[in-house]
C-alpha cells in the first residue's frame, strides 16, 4: 500500500543497468499478480531511478546512498537490498526497514566458491566467510543464513 500511495516518491536503483533495479522491477511485477490491478504500470511510471545507472544521484563521499538520499529528502522510501537498508539504519537511525511480504520478495541468491589452484588465502577467506565470525558480520549486514 506504501509503494502503491500516489503521494509516496518511491527510489529504487536502474533496472537494466544494476541487478536491484531488476529485482526491483520483478517485485512490482509480483505485486500486480497478486491482485493488484495495474500496479506494474503506476509503480514502474513513478519510480525514481536514482541509484545504479547513468542518472544516479550524488552522494556525499563515504556516505551509504540510500541513507543519505533518505534523508536529503530525494525520495520518501527506497527499495533495495537488506544489506543496504541494514547499513543506511546504521548511518541514519531516524530511518526504518520493512520487510517485503514474503509473496511478492524478490529473494537473491549468492554462492562462493575457491578456484583450483586459487592462492591459500582464498581458501582462508572462505572458510572464514563460512564459519561462525563471517556468518556474525553477514548476519549483521543483513545477510540470511547460507
Amino acid at each position: 500500500d506504501r509503494l502503491l500511495d500516489p503521494a509516496a516518491r518511491v527510489g529504487t536503483s536502474t533496472p537494466k543497468a544494476d541487478p536491484a533495479g531488476d529485482y526491483t522491477w520483478q517485485l512490482f511485477e509480483r505485486i500486480e499478480q497478486q491482485g493488484r490491478a495495474g500496479a506494474f504500470a503506476k509503480l514502474s511510471s513513478k519510480a525514481l531511478q536514482i541509484t545504479g545507472g547513468p542518472n544516479a544521484l550524488p552522494v556525499p563521499e563515504g556516505r551509504n546512498a540510500y541513507g543519505a538520499l533518505l534523508v536529503q529528502g530525494k525520495a520518501d522510501l527506497f527499495v533495495t537490498y537488506c544489506t543496504n537498508a541494514t547499513a543506511a539504519v546504521l548511518e541514519e537511525p531516524t530511518l526504518a526497514v520493512t520487510a517485503l511480504p514474503a509473496s511478492v520478495n524478490v529473494a537473491t541468491r549468492y554462492g562462493v566458491t575457491v578456484l583450483n589452484g586459487a592462492a591459500p588465502a582464498a581458501t582462508r577467506w572462505v572458510d572464514f566467510l563460512l564459519g561462525p565470525q563471517g556468518q556474525a558480520v553477514l548476519g549483521r549486514l543483513g545477510f540470511g543464513r547460507p
